[in-house]
């Protein structure tokens, strides 16, 4: 069973026959956490780096930025039984669609984030697939923590 991580959201399940997938990262970037002893997996589709951007978004969903929607997506895994120690991280996104001169570099600002807020909370990335100027799907199967990414036709395993 699929169930849709919207733009701005964020999912969490125990359900091993679950699937969360999350469609068109572009500069947004997809998270997935997933805890191999309990089978306990989320997903945050973030679109910006920082709430101080908007505190009336912010507010009124906080999955919309990076620093507060990472937070929020860790916090749920643990209600449902996963540990930090034992989460399994990956990332993918942070392209830079529609912004050919860089302008505005959302998908780099977004990644920098991430990086920042994993590395002041000691997280490891286990593997991503982030920048280019690509858009992306994501997959993440809660019962076996695999990711994968699509992308221009091809799926691969993260």
């Amino acid at each position: 069973m699929d169930q849709v991580v919207d733009i701005a959201d964020v999912k969490v399940s125990s359900n091993p026959g679950c699937t969360l997938v999350t469609y068109s990262l572009g500069s947004c970037i997809g998270v997935t956490v997933w805890d191999p002893e309990v089978r306990v997996g989320g997903m945050i589709h973030y679109m910006l780096p920082d709430s101080s951007l908007s505190k009336e978004k912010a507010v009124a969903n906080p999955a919309m930025f990076a620093d507060l929607g990472i937070p929020k997506l860790f916090r749920a895994a643990y209600e449902l039984g996963a540990t930090k120690k034992r989460m399994v991280v990956k990332v993918a996104g942070g392209s830079q669609l529609l912004d050919d001169a860089g302008t505005f570099n959302i998908g780099k600002r977004n990644y920098v984030m991430l990086r920042k807020i994993f590395w002041k909370n000691g997280v490891l990335i286990d593997a991503e697939d982030v920048g280019g100027n690509i858009s992306r799907t994501v997959r993440l199967d809660v019962g076996t923590g695999r990711v994968t990414v699509r992308s221009q036709g091809q799926e691969v395993e993260l």
